[in-house]
């Protein structure tokens, strides 16, 4: 599918379910689908972290090799119990991942990576935690805040 194939670009943009600026050339949203792909070409973005224990679909996936879009994936399990923890090893990769401006622009749709870097900015707790509950929404796990 050609860049030509998606949605019209001269319609109204339509960002990502939950899109946000984390930090310059760094975003956050929930799955992009084919209407938010001229969106995401106008961002240019070079990379993707993906945390998920499921594989990319593959019109996502088309559209993120058309667009020359590395993609780092970390196979990390939705987190839905409370007390279960999401691996350390994983998650300072991503973030390591994240910290590299050779891969901005970039959207990375996790909390908990966006929290690190949160105190790694050097933010206060509260706003680190005011910021995860606002894009967590009805998902907040409370254990996961500390």
């Amino acid at each position: 599918m050609a860049t030509s194939d998606y949605p019209n670009e001269t319609k109204v943009m339509v960002p990502p379910l939950n899109f946000a600026m984390v930090a310059p050339g760094v975003y956050r949203s929930g799955h992009p689908n084919r209407k938010n792909y001229p969106f995401l070409i106008k961002l240019g973005l070079k990379s993707i972290i993906y945390l998920s224990s499921d594989d990319f679909n593959k019109e996502l996936e088309q559209f993120v090799n058309e667009q020359f879009i590395q993609v780092f994936h970390y196979r990390i399990d939705g987190n839905k119990e409370p007390f279960v923890e999401i691996e350390q090893k994983e998650i300072s990769s991503a973030l390591v991942k994240v910290l590299d401006v050779r891969n901005h622009p970039g959207k990375h749709r996790i909390g908990c990576l966006v929290g690190c870097l949160r105190k790694l900015q050097k933010w206060s707790m509260t706003s680190i935690f005011d910021e995860y509950r606002r894009f967590a929404g009805s998902k907040v796990l409370a254990d996961q805040e500390v």
